[in-house]
């Protein structure tokens, strides 16, 4: 196999205990995980999309739907919930070659090709002065630990909140990391990252019912979907 300048992976269980089948749950019209994957189809820096799965659901679709993606079926011991994101990531990687790669879910049903590709566009325009790159998502709220300590203001001086000094949310979006730091670091992001701002309605993340509603609402909204 070739190896690739950016390669694009898609882990996706078949079993979700907060929201039940989730990732091939009708979402607008058609099955979640498809919107994701035809967003990184249609982004023109991904050289190769990728999913690892150990859904007969998500294979036999994804083999129907979209030939030109490589289908990785997850082995056996990387199919419990308990098992790390990072050890399914290095089985991925491992057999496909690529210089650099980019991890998404297919939670992330608003994410855009514009976004996307401009994210890429900025990594590459940046390294290697910074060696990867996360989606993040501004946030302008007073934040408190368990102990009632302040975290990001002073309790003493009432700052509306638009004036507080931003703080940044992973918000699990989107990940570009190379082999070399996730097998060296056991983590997508290295040692110089860089913080890539997105727009938060993109940023959408489904992880119990509450979200996946929310989410369909503010899709169809976006796209006028009746």
């Amino acid at each position: 196999m070739d190896k690739f300048k950016l390669a694009a992976i898609v882990p996706m269980r078949h079993s979700s205990e907060r929201v039940p089948g989730k990732n091939y749950r009708d979402f607008a019209g058609k099955p979640l995980f498809h919107h994701v994957i035809q967003t990184l189809l249609d982004c023109p820096l991904i050289d190769k999309v990728v999913i690892d799965t150990d859904s007969p659901i998500v294979i036999e679709q994804a083999q129907a739907s979209f030939p030109d993606v490589l289908v990785l079926e997850r082995p056996e011991h990387l199919r419990d919930g308990a098992i790390p994101m990072n050890d399914v990531l290095l089985n991925s990687i491992n057999q496909v070659p690529s210089e650099f790669y980019l991890q998404t879910h297919s939670t992330n049903p608003l994410l855009t090709v514009e976004t996307l590709t401009a994210g890429i566009k900025r990594f590459f325009d940046i390294q290697p002065m910074y060696d990867s790159l996360f989606s993040v998502t501004r946030k302008h709220v007073r934040f408190w630990d368990s102990l009632a300590r302040p975290i990001n203001h002073n309790q003493n001086i009432l700052l509306r909140t638009q004036d507080l000094p931003p703080i940044f949310e992973e918000n699990s979006c989107f990940y570009v990391f190379t082999k070399e730091i996730l097998e060296r670091k056991h983590n997508r992001i290295g040692d110089r990252p860089f913080l890539y701002e997105m727009p938060e309605i993109e940023a959408q993340d489904i992880d119990v019912e509450f979200n996946f509603i929310v989410a369909e609402l503010l899709y169809k909204m976006i796209n006028k979907i009746v």
